[in-house]
């Protein structure tokens, strides 16, 4: 799709184009092809040679994720608790998403830090749990339809250690903290950070927005957002905690659109399958011309550096492991057996995955290197 379509989107969008999303769109053209380099390997058996060229790496690819993900959920692994696990979700109503669109690093982040205080002020208070919660929080900005949607999934386990470390306090079988308290605390501490961002000069608004730089008018819609429903739901509790590293597997490192997904493109339109949730999630197929369908691809990249997983309250990098131990003490668990890490790359790819990356394609033998192509090298050629 970038490959063919992307020169004549660069052309339209002359002046236009952001600098995160050009990067993204090279990145994905390059990956696995000879602009990036790579080696030549070639069969021990039957002699089947082959290049292998080197991934972008880009975090929107949807072919560079495999790796990460796995080695991520490995040391997850070593996180997970004997309890029930909630997946909690925080979405935005559609005026505060316009406003995350042009502002998409401040409003991310008061939306990844006003949902974790969320949780944390509620799981704390005696009248709901009492405990010190831990999160696992994931940014998306999608829906099916590649439309900009930011929410935030949350994996939570259902219960903590008493506010004093003493004992473990669990939730009710099946229920994780009341819907509507969290929803409106949210929306709460959400709109007073909005606020506060907008008093700092830390937001901008350009275009259909730009009304809003003026106070009295930012004011009006952020008045206006304090007396509507904001969505937040908590789905059933996962069934244990494989389920939750297979949930985890599918939320944490995905991009908009998986190439699974697309079906065809052919005289300049993609067509790829959705499902229609307002349908019971049908699974249908939609057909736009390749430059929306890039244009709304594009809509979901993130600012460079910027951490779309973080963790919260006893999952928090600070401290994770004497929160953790603290948890297994209280419920008397061991910690699961750790697995050393192999050395390269290929043994830890087998490791994580369970797939091998020097097997031939053609009669199982072993696929050895023979040297290395040079970056915008097509093939190897032999010049000793």
């Amino acid at each position: 799709m970038f490959r063919s379509h992307g020169p004549s989107y660069r052309e339209d969008h002359k002046g236009g184009l952001g600098r995160v999303e050009a990067k993204v769109m090279g990145a994905i053209a390059a990956c696995r092809t000879a602009v990036l380099g790579g080696h030549l390997e070639q069969c021990e058996d039957c002699r089947f040679t082959r290049p292998a060229y080197n991934s972008c790496r880009n975090r929107h690819c949807p072919k560079c994720q495999g790796l990460a993900r796995a080695a991520w959920l490995e040391d997850r692994r070593a996180d997970l608790l004997p309890a029930e696990y909630f997946h909690v979700v925080f979405t935005l109503p559609t005026q505060i998403a316009q406003i995350a669109f042009q502002n998409k690093k401040v409003v991310y982040d008061i939306l990844f830090r006003t949902a974790a205080e969320t949780l944390r002020v509620i799981g704390a208070d005696p009248k709901h749990l009492g405990a010190e919660l831990g999160v696992v929080a994931v940014l998306h900005s999608w829906g099916q339809n590649l439309h900009y949607h930011p929410h935030l999934h949350c994996i939570v386990p259902g219960g903590g250690p008493s506010l004093d470390g003493a004992r473990w306090v669990s939730c009710r079988p099946g229920f994780f903290l009341p819907v509507r308290v969290l929803s409106s605390l949210y929306r709460r501490l959400f709109l007073e950070s909005l606020q506060a961002a907008f008093e700092a000069g830390a937001l901008a608004f350009f275009g259909d927005l730009g009304s809003l730089a003026d106070s009295s008018t930012f004011t009006q819609l952020t008045e206006a957002m304090r007396k509507i429903d904001w969505i937040t739901y908590a789905k059933p509790p996962f069934g244990g905690p494989e389920q939750v590293l297979a949930y985890l597997g599918r939320y944490t490192h995905r991009v908009a659109i998986a190439n699974s997904r697309l079906v065809s493109m052919e005289d300049g339109k993609v067509t790829f399958k959705w499902k229609d949730y307002r349908h019971h999630g049908k699974s249908k197929l939609m057909t736009l011309d390749a430059a929306e369908f890039i244009r709304r691809f594009l809509l979901h990249t993130l600012p460079d550096g910027f951490h779309r997983i973080r963790h919260y309250g006893l999952l928090a990098n600070g401290c994770r492991g004497a929160k953790i131990g603290l948890c297994r003490r209280l419920l008397d668990t061991p910690p699961p057996p750790r697995v050393p890490p192999a050395a390269g790359y290929r043994e830890r790819y087998l490791q994580l995955t369970g797939r091998a990356l020097d097997v031939c394609p053609c009669c199982g033998g072993s696929m050895v290197s023979l040297g290395l192509l040079r970056a915008g090298q097509p093939h190897w050629s032999d010049t000793s």
